[in-house]
């Protein structure tokens, strides 16, 4: 039986593909206001062979929503990035708020509020104090697909799992190959774009040295293609950018 999009959350794909102390975790309506961490660590960034960013993020849940937070870092030579963003949802995974804050290369903060039809950004630029304002028409329920934050790849793909694929018992009820499509708001680049992502099967994959047996996923959008993994947890593991970047999880 396929997933009703009206329940969708984190841990639909989390608890019904059998994730069960993750499950437990952020499945189960909290009486409290605590929130439960769902995934938390970090991302090396790769260009061939040389480390060039670190991202470090986590996601948490509690009964009003989720919060995903990351903090992007590179100090490579000229191209030295440091920026932040953080990605509010409600329990059925609409969009609250997203803010991002950029300190280098250049001083920008901006955020992306729902407003009826619409969503609004809001962004300045370093000591110019105006705030500049641009509208889309886009409801809430669009994902938002940041340059940086490749957590946000995860977000998206648990979206996927809960969207397109079906209970089974033995693993990934996903038909291969099979795209669905969602839309997308960049923020960074103050653009909208529809993404499809598909599963291709599983894939032995060797990570920091050793073969791992994952599940493979294609991203493909008009900026690029990204192949992506996932671990039987359903944790994004590994990502690899037709542009040759590769990002991989600590």
């Amino acid at each position: 039986m396929k997933f009703y999009r009206s329940i969708l959350g984190f841990t639909i794909a989390l608890a019904l593909f059998g994730a069960q102390e993750q499950a437990t975790q952020v499945f189960a309506k909290e009486k409290d206001a605590a929130s439960k961490t769902v995934d938390s660590g970090s991302f090396g960034v790769f260009n061939g062979a040389h480390r060039v960013a670190t991202e470090t993020f986590s996601i948490k849940q509690d009964a009003q929503g989720s919060v995903v937070s990351s903090e992007f870092k590179s100090e490579q030579g000229e191209h030295k990035a440091d920026q932040s963003s953080q990605l509010e949802l409600t329990p059925s995974v609409e969009l609250r708020s997203y803010q991002w804050k950029e300190l280098s290369p250049e001083r920008i903060d901006a955020t992306v509020m729902p407003n009826n039809t619409f969503l609004i950004e809001r962004f300045s630029f370093g000591s110019d104090a105006k705030a500049h304002e641009q509208n889309f028409l886009l409801p809430p329920s669009t994902s938002i697909l940041d340059d940086y934050f490749f957590i946000q790849r995860e977000v998206l793909a648990w979206k996927f799992l809960a969207t397109a694929c079906k209970q089974q018992k033995t693993g990934l009820g996903c038909t291969p190959n099979q795209k669905t499509q969602f839309g997308t708001l960049n923020p960074h680049s103050r653009s909208s774009m529809l993404v499809n992502i598909e599963f291709t099967g599983k894939d032995k994959v060797m990570i920091h040295g050793s073969e791992h047996e994952l599940n493979r996923f294609m991203l493909r959008a008009e900026s690029g293609d990204w192949a992506f993994w996932l671990d039987d947890k359903l944790n994004l593991v590994r990502l690899l950018g037709e542009n040759g970047i590769e990002v991989v999880r600590d």
